[in-house]
């Protein structure tokens, strides 16, 4: 069974009860309840990480070909305009990664306009709300169905 890791970034444990008007009303726990089972429809196994800390995210992507990782969908969170390591072991990892974001990021402050790892990642999906997690592991999935 092939397996797609989704990484959260900085202070998306914080998701249900931060600025609804912009993240919206569910947790990230409901999140990967969805994630989960919709990837186990599919045929495919989740496993989910959280961290605050940029290393941990950078030491959870480079660790992901030995672990068995085939694909990962990640929101790089405010590390998306500030990560070269971020950046960085994703492209060395070359694992086929989608970049995430709840809100449009082109939409709101200049400093959020440009996402480091972007370039690095098979596509990007913004301004969708959960729905843009949704998309991206479909998009994965369908990816490594093919």
């Amino acid at each position: 069974m092939k397996k797609i890791l989704v990484i959260h970034g900085p202070n998306l444990n914080l998701l249900g009860k931060r600025e609804e008007d912009i993240y919206g009303a569910t947790s990230l726990a409901e999140i990967n309840a969805v994630l989960g089972k919709d990837a186990a429809e599919g045929g495919f196994a989740a496993d989910f990480f959280q961290s605050n800390h940029e290393g941990e995210i950078v030491d959870t992507i480079g660790n992901a070909p030995a672990n068995g990782v085939d694909a990962i969908l990640i929101n790089p969170a405010a590390y998306t305009h500030t990560s070269v390591a971020i950046r960085d072991a994703i492209a060395a990892v070359k694992v086929p990664t989608v970049e995430v974001h709840l809100s449009n990021i082109y939409a709101r402050e200049d400093f959020r306009h440009t996402s480091l790892s972007a370039p690095v990642c098979r596509g990007q999906i913004s301004g969708f709300g959960v729905d843009s997690y949704y998309l991206g592991l479909r998009g994965l999935m369908n990816m490594l169905r093919d």
